[in-house]
């Protein structure tokens, strides 16, 4: 691995040389010298060259000091998480959180009462893994109370100080846990992380549902998160997000699809593959106890219905599923159906293809138009223009206006 990193140099990490982002140092380094330096996220990336995001930075003054700051410097200051130091800056049209440095004096596995510091290694301390918490100056000099610059480098994910102890201060970290893991990596899992997560794991029984889900998304956006999520099953930790009888081997078969066809991470893609693929009850519940979005919802019911789109279908019957569902629903029931080895698996990416480029095509009658041709206004008006657009779609988008008012005067009786 070489010589341990000291400093990230600024020519090297655009973030560190952001004009926006440097004014919002300059004016806290105004107010407190050598009072604040980058934190978290930021910093890891850098080191190991994964793309930098989001800048968050630390600092020793309050977060009252912190509005006085950036205010004293024209920079809009939003008190977003004051009770616990977070003040975001708003410079250059972008948001960066700056917290002050604290120290826990209560915890009860879902939220912290906290005290301000001015202490950086008790800021450290109280952090979840090592690799986040490391501190990088204004000019990329590096700051490691708890030794997160060798875990980064090296890919390990480890808690700071006791796992135990940091678990039971948040329970999410848990799910975070893993999630860092699939994501960054390069060694097998932490043992004495695991453990600790094993033996907690009826703690996230109190967490609030909106977090769970969205740590649960996340650590199933990573490219390959299979050995995080199985070590989960073993220990039992997945049982406690997910329902008891997930299917763990439709997961790994639409992972395994989403590398053949060169297809990004789906989160949403394989919570349904957990769900037995197809149990539109089940995911039904999961949606209610998780409180997804209605958005999510509707996508994962959709992906769950078994209406027979798998790979290798009838192209006429590929385009009226994707004129009655639309192409989200019918990318979803092609891959869950080629993962369970339904229809022609040589077929799925011609058919992906074709769902990929497919554009919805209008309907070419309208209520007005049976109107014109004499027909009476009401409920039977409504049914009438419904079988018609199934006749147009049966005929696979063929027939135009004069065609269908044909077949209305013909069958409705005018």
């Amino acid at each position: 691995m070489g010589r341990m990193a000291d400093r990230l140099r600024p020519e090297d990490h655009p973030w560190l040389t952001d004009p926006a982002g440097l004014a919002v140092m300059d004016a806290l380094l105004a107010a407190a010298p050598d009072g604040a330096r980058y934190v978290g996220g930021c910093v890891r990336n850098a080191l190991i060259g994964a793309p930098v995001s989001d800048t968050d930075i630390a600092t020793v003054l309050t977060p009252g000091e912190t509005m006085a700051a950036l205010e004293a410097a024209a920079i809009r200051a939003v008190p977003t998480g004051f009770e616990h130091g977070t003040v975001t800056a708003v410079s250059g049209g972008r948001g960066f959180e700056v917290t002050s440095l604290r120290k826990d004096v209560a915890t009860d596995g879902r939220r912290a009462v906290v005290a301000f510091s001015t202490d950086w290694s008790e800021d450290a301390s109280r952090r979840d893994f090592r690799l986040n918490a490391i501190y990088a100056g204004r000019d990329g000099t590096l700051f490691d109370p708890a030794g997160g610059i060798e875990d980064a480098l090296g890919g390990r994910i480890r808690f700071i100080g006791e796992p135990a102890a940091r678990i039971e201060e948040d329970y999410l970290r848990i799910l975070r846990f893993y999630r860092f893991h699939a994501w960054y990596a390069r060694t097998p899992l932490d043992a004495e992380g695991h453990a600790a997560c094993t033996a907690l794991r009826a703690g996230m029984r109190q967490l609030s549902a909106e977090r769970v889900w969205m740590e649960l998304k996340k650590l199933l956006a990573a490219p390959d998160p299979r050995a995080a999520l199985e070590a989960m099953q073993e220990g039992n930790v997945l049982n406690e997000v997910l329902p008891d009888s997930i299917d763990f081997n439709l997961f790994l078969s639409i992972h395994s699809l989403e590398t053949q066809e060169s297809r990004p991470a789906d989160p949403l893609l394989r919570v349904a593959a957990f769900l037995a693929g197809g149990d539109a009850m089940r995911v039904d519940a999961l949606c209610d106890t998780m409180k997804v979005s209605n958005a999510e919802r509707t996508r994962l019911i959709a992906a769950a219905r078994r209406v027979g789109v798998h790979p290798g279908m009838d192209r006429m019957a590929l385009r009226a599923a994707l004129y009655e569902q639309g192409r989200q629903a019918v990318e979803d029931q092609l891959m869950l159906a080629a993962a369970r080895g339904e229809g022609r698996r040589d077929a799925l990416s011609r058919d992906l293809d074709a769902v990929s480029r497919w554009q919805r095509p209008a309907f070419p009658l309208k209520a007005a138009d049976l109107l014109a041709a004499g027909f009476k206004p009401g409920p039977a008006l409504g049914r009438l223009m419904k079988q018609l657009e199934a006749r147009w779609v049966e005929a696979d988008f063929v027939l135009n206006r004069a065609d269908l008012l044909a077949i209305a005067r013909k069958e409705g009786g005018v």
